[in-house]
């Protein structure tokens, strides 16, 4: 029986088969860009456009009502610098952010270590702790300023426990007051930060804390070693959110103090806010909310590449 061959490739000629996955993966890659076009679409003439052109408008002299207006160039920036309500707002408002993210974040840890262990009632105790996140920040702090009034429930309990020496107008001690708005955001807050933690904690493989457990690791060294490095993606994202609240700032303080006393805690939102609606000085409103723009890039660019280059 004569034997078949199978006749033999041309060297000249290449086979179809070795092009195909090719052209598969370059249609892969180009095709989820053109999914996102109508989205990147809405968010530049809804988000974008507008802010530029709003920024735009910190280099005139508009007064928000006129069509004809003309550029002044730095003259409302140097305004913002020099005035003295812009930069205590400014301060203001890196105090805040700082005392907020830095108390937020631990006490959400320790709620998120807490609820992540096996006591009965963690449910529970989960939804009590983040039951403070779904109300509306002007409602909890017209709430709080009641409660820190000077005949407030807060100080009728320090009377009430014999304590009466530390009761206190909190809210109308330059010293207190942003320190009480600290208070009320980090009551409100942190359940928020509880839950990214407690995912974090929740996605850390049990051999791996059983491995160091066998290894002689206590608590502590277990904590310090293992945990809190595999946490490193839920703590930047928490320090990224309290941060940005924390900048921009507004609804609690304009509940509990409007500002004052004095400028004891204003922040550049309320500065927005009253420069704009109250003053009418639309310029120099719109020149601070580019200050408070690249502030917030900036802090929070700079915090993102820390905590990226201590990770890895």
């Amino acid at each position: 029986m004569a034997a078949t061959h199978a006749p033999a490739t041309s060297p000249g000629v290449r086979e179809p088969t070795q092009q195909a996955p090719a052209k598969r993966r370059r249609v892969g890659v180009r095709a989820p860009w053109w999914f996102v076009v109508p989205a990147i679409s809405i968010y530049l003439f809804i988000v974008v456009v507008p802010s530029a052109n709003g920024a735009l408008f910190s280099f005139t002299d508009w007064n928000g009502l006129r069509a004809d207006w003309s550029f002044v160039g730095l003259d409302n920036f140097t305004s913002v610098f020099s005035d003295r309500t812009a930069l205590d707002a400014l301060v203001n408002t890196l105090t805040l952010a700082a005392a907020a993210t830095v108390v937020q974040n631990v006490a959400g840890l320790l709620l998120a270590l807490g609820v992540n262990s096996m006591v009965k009632s963690r449910y529970v105790l989960r939804v009590i702790f983040f039951a403070p996140v779904v109300l509306t920040p002007l409602v909890a702090g017209y709430v709080w300023s009641f409660l820190l009034s000077p005949n407030g429930v807060v100080n009728d309990a320090l009377r009430a426990a014999g304590l009466g020496s530390l009761a206190h107008d909190w809210l109308g001690d330059p010293d207190t007051a942003l320190y009480a708005i600290v208070l009320e955001i980090v009551w409100q807050f942190s359940g928020y930060s509880m839950v990214i933690y407690l995912a974090g904690l929740q996605a850390i493989p049990a051999e791996v804390l059983e491995a160091a457990t066998i290894d002689g690791a206590g608590p502590w060294s277990k904590f310090r070693r293992v945990v809190l490095p595999l946490l490193n993606g839920a703590v930047v994202i928490n320090v990224m959110l309290c941060l940005i609240g924390g900048l921009k700032q507004f609804d609690q303080v304009m509940a509990m103090t409007g500002g004052g006393p004095g400028t004891a805690t204003e922040t550049i939102s309320t500065a927005i806010y009253k420069s704009a609606f109250s003053l009418g000085d639309f310029p120099f409103s719109i020149a601070l909310a580019v200050v408070m723009t690249v502030v917030i890039a900036v802090l929070a660019g700079v915090q993102f590449r820390l905590t990226q280059r201590r990770s890895s």
